[in-house]
Parts: C-alpha cells; sequence; structure tokens
C-alpha cells in the first residue's frame, strides 16, 4: 500500500554523523493559499494504512519524523531531535520544501508506544528543563496512541521470562549488537518493525531494561518523565501546559499496558474538575492489543474527527 503514497524525504538535522529525517506526505487539496494542518508523528517502526491515507481524507499534511534511538542515545538526546522536529516545521527550508502547503501554525504531535509518550512529552513540554534541551514551540494538541507514559510503572521494572506475548525467552546473543552503546550500526535514526532491531524491544520487557537504556549516566531520575506524575503537580494549568489530548488504548494490549493510559486519563480528569480548559476525550477498545491500528482497515475515525475539531477551533 506503502508504494501508492510517495512522500517528500526532508533532512532536517545532522548529529553525531546521522541523517535524522522526516516525510511529509501533503493533501492534494493543500495550496499556498489554503495550507493544511500539520499532524506530527513520531512513530514505533513505521507508519500505518490510515496515516497513508489521512493526507487526502482529512485535508493533513502527515509529518513522520526519525529520531536516534536508545540505547545508542538517551532519553535527552532523543527529546533534542524532536523538540527540533517541531521547530523545523517553521523554518523556510520545510516551506520551501512544502511550496507552503503545510501549515505550521496548526501543528498536532501524535505517536504510537514510545512515540505517544515523545508526543506527550514534548506536547505537555515535560522533562525538557531537567534534561538540559530547549523547549519545543507550542502545539495545538496530542494524540497519543497506546502510549508509554511511567518508568516506573512495575511492568517496565519486573523481569519477565518470557514476555507474555512470546512462547521463548529471548537470548543475550540475539541483542547484543544493539545493546553496544557503540556499535556503529546500531547508531541509528530510524527501525523498521521487521528488522532484526525489533527483537529488541522484547528483550527490554523481559529483562526490564528500559529506565536503564534511556537515562543511564544521565543522573535524570525515571520519576521525572511521568506524566501522570506531571499531571497531578499542575497548580494552574491551561492550554499551553496541557492542550487538548485525544488517548486511544486496547484493553488487552500486551506490549504497553492499558494502564499506562488509564493513570494519565485519571489525572486529566482530576484537572477537569476544576479547570475546565483541560480538553480531553479518551478510547478504550476492547479486546484489542498492541499496534491494532496498523491494520488496513482501521480508520481510526474518532481520533480523526478529534484532529478536526481541535484545528478547526484555531
Amino acid at each position: 500500500m506503502a508504494s501508492q503514497y510517495k512522500p517528500i524525504e526532508i533532512l532536517f538535522k545532522h548529529a553525531d554523523g546521522i541523517d535524522i529525517s522526516m516525510d511529509v506526505y501533503l493533501s492534494p487539496s493543500a495550496s499556498s493559499q489554503s495550507p493544511a494542518p500539520i499532524l506530527l508523528w513520531w512513530h514505533g517502526g513505521g507508519v500505518s494504512p490510515h496515516h497513508l491515507r489521512a493526507p487526502a481524507n482529512h485535508n493533513i499534511t502527515f509529518v513522520s519524523a526519525d529520531y536516534r534511538l536508545a540505547p545508542q542515545f538517551r532519553l535527552p538526546t532523543i527529546l533534542s531531535d524532536c523538540a527540533d522536529a517541531i521547530k523545523f516545521l517553521h523554518s523556510d527550508q520545510f516551506k520551501k520544501a512544502t511550496e507552503g502547503r503545510a501549515d505550521p501554525t496548526r501543528v498536532i504531535l501524535s505517536g504510537s508506544s514510545a512515540g505517544g509518550w515523545l508526543s506527550l512529552l514534548c506536547g505537555y513540554v515535560i522533562g525538557f528543563d531537567e534534561a538540559g534541551v530547549p523547549k519545543p514551540p507550542s502545539v495545538q494538541g496530542v494524540v497519543p496512541i497506546y502510549p508509554i507514559t511511567d518508568l516506573e510503572d512495575p511492568f517496565w521494572n519486573t523481569t519477565q521470562r518470557p514476555v507474555k506475548y512470546m512462547n521463548r525467552v529471548v537470548a543475550y546473543e540475539e541483542v547484543q549488537p544493539f545493546l553496544d552503546p557503540n556499535d556503529p550500526e546500531s547508531r541509528i535514526a530510524s527501525s523498521a518493525l521487521d528488522s532484526p532491531r525489533a527483537i529488541f524491544y522484547s528483550y527490554m520487557v523481559q529483562e526490564a531494561l528500559l529506565a536503564d537504556l534511556l537515562l543511564s549516566s544521565t543522573n535524570i531520575p525515571p520519576t521525572t518523565f511521568s506524566v501522570a506524575r506531571y499531571l497531578k503537580a499542575l497548580s494552574s494549568p491551561n492550554k499551553m501546559s496541557v492542550p487538548p489530548t485525544y488517548i486511544v488504548h486496547g484493553d488487552k494490549d500486551l506490549k504497553v499496558p492499558v494502564e499506562q493510559s488509564r493513570n494519565i486519563v485519571e489525572a486529566l480528569k482530576d484537572l477537569q474538575k476544576t479547570h475546565v480548559d483541560v480538553e480531553y476525550e479518551y478510547e478504550e477498545l476492547p479486546g484489542l492489543d498492541h499496534l491494532f491500528d496498523r491494520e488496513p482497515k482501521s480508520q481510526m475515525e474518532n481520533m480523526y474527527t478529534f484532529i478536526q475539531n481541535v484545528f478547526n477551533s484555531q
């Protein structure tokens, strides 16, 4: 299906000898006089069919941005790549490459799994001061799909041999190159779901390594990047600190437990009781596992309705 859609590939950053790019899918109905708003996506190995259909179906500029991957690069570096992707949308280079057909004044962040977490961290601006990373420009909304949200959850800190969704233990030898911070082949900014590196996620869950792989040697505590903890600590939230948020998660997710989303929804609900400008929607889908939206038949209608409503309200 992807062969039907040809993106504009733009190099937006070069660091540590690595080209960091974004793929831009323009709306066929957008023009320089009427540019389409932007959905900026951080992927967990690729994009879904509904993303590729979104420019034509919803008049959206869909942008899939790369970032340097852990553990060769720690979370502060990853956040800097994500912030630079948002900033790049406002650059003359982006405007020239897209012929002015994308509107950088209307941006919603999205992503799945780890990418969903990155969209929340960037949209809510969580952990940037502690990481020593300049804050990204503000955005109009955040749309995480089955996101990781809390490194302190027991799911990430309890060994599972094997993990529930596999019938075997992943051997160290299978992932050794990907654990080596100095392995030149592992210092990359993207990885496909069908690549040899894909097994690394299961090994990380199996050995309870997530926080260590992201934060080792940074001296930053994992609680810094807990989304629910951040929301609970807010005293006077506003639309700048808590942009409109749509979250969707399957209740049978074996790779990112649904409690990760439920926790931040409860925090948002508590904020909404006292602050009317906290806007969110949560959709919990019964019986669905991780990557449910990768199915060709998945339309994600409610998500795109939310996105359109946010853009139309600007």
